[in-house]
């Protein structure tokens, strides 16, 4: 288990400081419905226009498409990730129908919408005693070709999902890393008024 020494400056639900990215985990099955609750609080974040452009690819350990998954990470990710009880890949469409309209436009917000409902999946996991971890590390080519994921969806990150482990179960260097790590101060991410940060 980690210490979590992580302090707000400004008075805030404890959720947002006890959730955090491991990459220690126990290599445990999860179940499918948890899993699929994790993306239930996911389909409730805000969207513009409600357009809901995320979408999740997953897959369970020790079901067919586990190994086609893992194999999706870089080598350094693999060598971690492959005791995660469940990997996703997290897409968005780039395109939405407004109200009213017949044709499809350019959706300039589906990062930012895709960012909100990434972060509700994680705090509900969080909430429900499991970890992910968002990486970057990943063949954003291979994943498009081997998920089959068509033109008009960006491709942003794959999770990782499991309940936390023995960090001595981690290479020797990154062992120091498995804590939670600390944030910027309010100061330095918020401005009233102008930009000066």
């Amino acid at each position: 288990m980690s210490d979590n020494s992580r302090i707000a400056d400004y008075a805030i639900h404890s959720q947002f400081t006890d959730r955090w990215s491991p990459r220690a985990f126990t290599g445990e099955s999860i179940p499918q419905e948890t899993l699929l609750s994790f993306f239930e609080a996911a389909r409730w974040a805000p969207s513009a226009y409600n357009s809901q452009p995320w979408r999740f690819l997953y897959a369970r350990r020790d079901t067919p498409n586990w190994e086609r998954f893992l194999s999706l990470l870089v080598e350094f990710n693999q060598g971690w990730a492959q005791h995660a009880s469940a990997l996703v890949i997290v897409i968005s469409k780039t395109t939405f129908t407004a109200p009213g309209a017949t044709e499809e436009t350019p959706a300039l917000w589906h990062t930012f919408d895709t960012g909100s409902a990434w972060g509700h999946l994680a705090l509900q996991a969080s909430l429900s005693g499991w970890h992910t971890h968002g990486m970057a590390g990943f063949d954003q080519e291979k994943t498009r070709k081997e998920l089959k994921i068509p033109e008009g969806y960006a491709i942003h990150a794959a999770v990782a999902i499991g309940k936390l482990g023995d960090k001595s179960t981690l290479p020797e260097y990154l062992q120091a890393r498995e804590t939670p790590s600390p944030r910027r101060p309010v100061s330095e991410l918020a401005a009233e008024g102008d930009f000066s940060l």
